[in-house]
């Protein structure tokens, strides 16, 4: 006889499930609303997408940490962080979309519910520990991006999409192969039981299946994270993307990765398995070299841009392979202030736009568009230059106290020569990053100012500004900063 199953609704933590059912409903709302009455006006969606992920924002600070919906769903300190993270930064870049007629998808509500469930499966991917609900947020909020990249509605947008379709599909391949080599070796998708059935393994012969399946799910997310050499499809896309979707892709999707890498690879960092941790370091040294190298000879803005994030990602790598709660800490410390800096830096790629290639028959944002910038709009070049020193690490700007605790979490774990290659990288970084600032100030206009059109709206003007007041101010409050985050890191065991 077949027992019953009694599940205890009090057991099962529904509440946990609030912040990704607030945006999955927002998002079904605002495509009800199109339903009943198409054609209104983009900044009613607008407004609805910043109601809702404040919503979803009060709703996370809100709710007591723990495990619920059948164990699946995991509210720890590390999932907190990250879902403010994202949530600050979709919230930063969502009134964006009332910046300029000329970008016809923030016109469709299909852009704004499409954005709003992207976010939901970010949010699911970093509150839980279960291989498969992973892979499930993952994939919902990639199909999501996809379609936000085709919306553009250009050529290079299309093909673009393609290519981070293909990526991604790939990346799903390996993830799904390496989570059913460490379900094969341990018998569980619970990374918490995983953790206790590889204490075990490692001491007989599933060491191979073990090291062979951390090392699938690490190429996966090396393509979400860019690093070498899955890197490839990153500068393309970026550069098929409008502005500040671009900025938006280099930060918010790159968070939720490296959430879920510090859950997985924690576990074997913390088993002392030496190769794992070995190919984690080799790939974000190559990672931040070579993309800082490719930086320096790109001839577009917007793909430098992609390169410098590309060797941020890199940078920040390093901190997983370092496996202190220190160097966990430092994770979201750096993107928490390198977000306002990089999406600040694309939006101002905004701040100029053209119908057609005045400078260049191939790219959008030469240099040359930028010569001279000091003489045309003086608070446009000076703003650009804030954000290019904070990326270079210049102190006292945010991006510096990001590069400075990093380096000095690799330093207090005895990581010396890994502390001297990023300092090495954060110099040559600041070539390029110096190279726009003396097109802005110290050349002529190569063009009259009637061929380009400067875009100064209020909407942009806010986003800016509060992202040079992070960059400046960030001095004052990166000490509360850390604290916060070291202290949920703590509580959550990394």
């Amino acid at each position: 006889m077949v027992m019953p199953i009694n599940v205890n609704l009090s057991d099962l933590n529904l509440p946990l499930l609030t912040p990704m059912l607030i945006a999955i409903s927002g998002g079904l709302g605002i495509l009800v609303i199109d339903l009943i009455k198409s054609n209104l006006h983009k900044s009613l969606y607008v407004m609805l997408a910043l109601m809702i992920f404040g919503a979803d924002l009060v709703t996370v600070l809100g709710t007591a940490q723990g495990r619920g919906f059948f164990d699946l769903m995991l509210f720890d300190g590390l999932s907190i962080v990250s879902q403010i993270l994202i949530l600050v930064a979709s919230m930063l870049f969502i009134p964006l979309a009332l910046t300029s007629k000329r970008f016809h998808e923030f016109s469709y509500p299909e852009f704004f519910a499409l954005f709003v469930f992207m976010v939901a499966g970010l949010q699911f991917m970093v509150t839980t520990d279960n291989l498969i609900l992973i892979f499930i947020g993952i994939e919902t909020s990639s199909l999501a991006l996809y379609v936000l990249i085709a919306m553009h509605n250009r050529f290079y947008s299309f093909e673009a999409a393609i290519k981070y379709f293909t990526m991604g599909a790939v990346a799903a391949g390996f993830y799904a192969m390496g989570s059913a080599v460490i379900y094969a070796s341990t018998g569980s998708v619970e990374l918490w039981q995983i953790s206790e059935a590889l204490k075990l393994g490692s001491e007989n012969s599933n060491i191979i299946l073990i090291t062979g399946g951390a090392v699938l799910i690490l190429i996966a997310f090396a393509f979400k994270l860019s690093l070498f050499p899955f890197h490839t499809w990153a500068p393309d896309v970026y550069e098929g993307s409008s502005a500040p979707l671009a900025g938006y892709m280099s930060i918010v999707p790159k968070v939720a990765a490296f959430t879920v890498a510090l859950r997985i690879f924690s576990i074997y960092i913390d088993l002392g398995l030496q190769s794992v941790q070995s190919i984690i370091l080799i790939l974000s040294v190559v990672t931040m070299t070579l993309a800082n190298i490719m930086a320096l000879v790109q001839q577009d803005v917007k793909r430098m841009l992609a390169y410098s994030s590309i060797s941020h990602a890199g940078f920040v790598m390093a901190a997983i392979a370092i496996g202190t709660t220190k160097a966990s800490t430092a994770i979201f410390v750096y993107y928490a202030l390198f977000m306002f800096t990089n999406l600040g830096a694309f939006t101002m790629l905004w701040i100029s736009r053209h119908k057609v290639k005045a400078f260049s028959d191939r790219f959008d944002h030469p240099y040359e568009k930028f010569a001279g910038m000091i003489k045309i709009v003086p608070m446009g070049a000076v703003v650009m230059a804030l954000f290019m020193l904070s990326l270079a690490g210049v102190p006292p700007f945010s991006v510096f106290w990001g590069k400075l605790y990093i380096i000095s979490a690799a330093v207090d774990a005895d990581y010396i020569a890994l502390a001297f290659i990023m300092a090495l990288n954060s110099a040559i970084a600041a070539y390029y990053y110096l190279k726009l600032i003396v097109y802005m100030f110290l050349k002529d206009p190569i063009k009259s100012v009637d061929t380009v059109y400067y875009n100064i709206s209020k909407p942009l003007m806010v986003v800016v500004g509060i992202a040079v007041f992070v960059t400046v101010g960030s001095v004052f409050f990166f000490d509360k900063l850390h604290t916060y985050i070291y202290t949920m890191m703590l509580a959550a065991g990394f």
